[in-house]
């Protein structure tokens, strides 16, 4: 999904990290996911890969992510979510490990906000659903189309967020909302051109 809503201002991503479907959300006005896909519809999943073969993987949603992040002024990571079930929990790591360590030594800022920060940024509580998380984004945020995925909304969320911390937000969030930023993690120092 992309849109074209233009962005002045400071450079911000978005990134809620995935193998399938990571959402990438800029501040120039575009969203899109990336991950692994299947060839055919027999194939394995990538955490059913042979192991060779999951490494080389796992290295092309790395370089295709880092590819569409570009240079931004910041970067939002979604951390990790411990308590989330299901397969794949080491390439998980490891993919959002590689993303981080690759953006620390670019030297591109980064944010972190949780799962419950992002809800709560996007709908005024800290446990919100997907679908009330893609309602919100759709609401505050139209310019970015979504399509309905979670993924691209948690992106734009994670952007809006950092755009709004960077002083620059892009819709109007109420108190309530904007009680994430406060508790997020951002980088010590960074030097934005306005």
């Amino acid at each position: 999904m992309t849109s074209t809503a233009p962005s002045f201002g400071p450079v911000v991503i978005g990134l809620d990290t995935s193998l399938t479907a990571t959402g990438i959300a800029s501040s120039n006005g575009w969203c899109r996911t990336v991950g692994y896909q299947k060839a055919r519809a027999k194939d394995p999943g990538i955490t059913q890969l042979p192991h060779p073969q999951r490494m080389a993987a796992l290295r092309v949603v790395r370089s295709d992510v880092i590819h569409h992040i570009g240079r931004p002024d910041l970067v939002v990571l979604e951390t990790p979510a411990f308590s989330r079930a299901g397969g794949g929990g080491h390439e998980r790591g490891w993919l959002w490990w590689s993303l981080y360590n690759h953006l620390t030594a670019a030297e591109i800022p980064v944010g972190l906000m949780d799962p419950r920060q992002r809800m709560l940024y996007a709908t005024g509580k800290g446990a919100a659903t997907k679908s009330a998380v893609v309602d919100a984004a759709a609401r505050r945020w139209p310019q970015y189309e979504t399509g309905g995925d979670d993924n691209l909304a948690d992106a734009v969320v994670l952007m809006a967020a950092g755009l709004d911390w960077l002083g620059h937000p892009i819709a109007d969030v109420p108190k309530t909302h904007r009680k994430a930023i406060d508790n997020a993690i951002w980088p010590d120092a960074l030097a934005v051109a306005a």
